[in-house]
């Protein structure tokens, strides 16, 4: 046999050395923590030109350097930047934002409806971003007892691009209203393989002092200090 087959174990390193754990830098820790709390899902703002190819790939590498369970990378990308895709996309998002409307009564309903989610359309790309259970084998170091940790470590790719984006100064808006069997035939995704996100990528020549849906009046942030338990469910912190 020639090369690693998927699932074999790696050759360990002789002599791994950890780099250094220090803090950041001041400048650098605010940066990081202003990409975070600035960061917002982009609905309908985006400018029509294109992405730069190299900010596209300095997207793409942020996402793949996220953490997953057992270093599986159980992540692809498709990227989207065809207009017949696109379209194709937004009206199995259009049917399914229609249902998702009718799920909502009077006063919220006519809230939702307003709400501009024209983002397949206006952002010059899309990123669908996938799952594959199977990238490191049947059995993965992290997964033996949980099978979701897959998924979970996905969304933190998903997580890393959105931060690399608000950095770049890009915006990104997340589709999640559509049937998953409409995006597979669009995209020919295989079966087996479990779409994650829909991520519309673009410049935008603003973005909200806070997140659209509190200042529209769908919802606001919760108070953290009541999402902080110690030492057990329900146990305040500090008690």
């Amino acid at each position: 046999m020639t090369g690693v087959e998927p699932g074999d174990a790696p050759e360990p390193c002789e002599d791994p050395r950890p780099a250094p754990a220090g803090a950041f830098d001041e400048a650098a820790r605010a940066a990081v923590y202003h990409a975070i709390h600035s960061r917002r899902d982009v609905r309908d703002q985006f400018r029509a030109e294109p992405l730069p190819d190299d900010l596209l790939r300095r997207l793409l590498e942020a996402a793949h350097a996220a953490p997953s369970v057992g270093f599986m990378q159980p992540w692809s990308f498709i990227v989207i930047r065809d207009a017949g895709v696109k379209e194709k996309a937004w009206q199995a998002f259009s049917r399914a934002n229609e249902e998702a409307a009718g799920l909502f009564a009077d006063e919220q309903q006519a809230l939702y409806r307003s709400l501009k989610l024209e983002g397949i359309r206006k952002a010059p790309v899309s990123i669908c971003i996938t799952c594959d259970p199977d990238r490191a084998g049947p059995v993965v170091l992290g997964r033996t007892h949980n099978p979701r940790m897959d998924v979970y470590s996905t969304v933190c790719a998903v997580q890393n691009l959105w931060l690399a984006a608000r950095a770049e100064g890009v915006g990104v808006g997340w589709v999640s209203i559509f049937r998953d069997e409409d995006v597979r035939q669009i995209l020919d995704i295989p079966e087996r393989v479990e779409i994650v996100a829909w991520l519309c990528v673009g410049y935008v020549d603003a973005l909200y002092e806070a997140p659209e849906l509190a200042l529209k009046g769908w919802r606001q942030r919760l108070d953290l200090d009541a999402l902080i338990f110690e030492d057990g469910w329900g146990k305040p912190a500090g008690r």
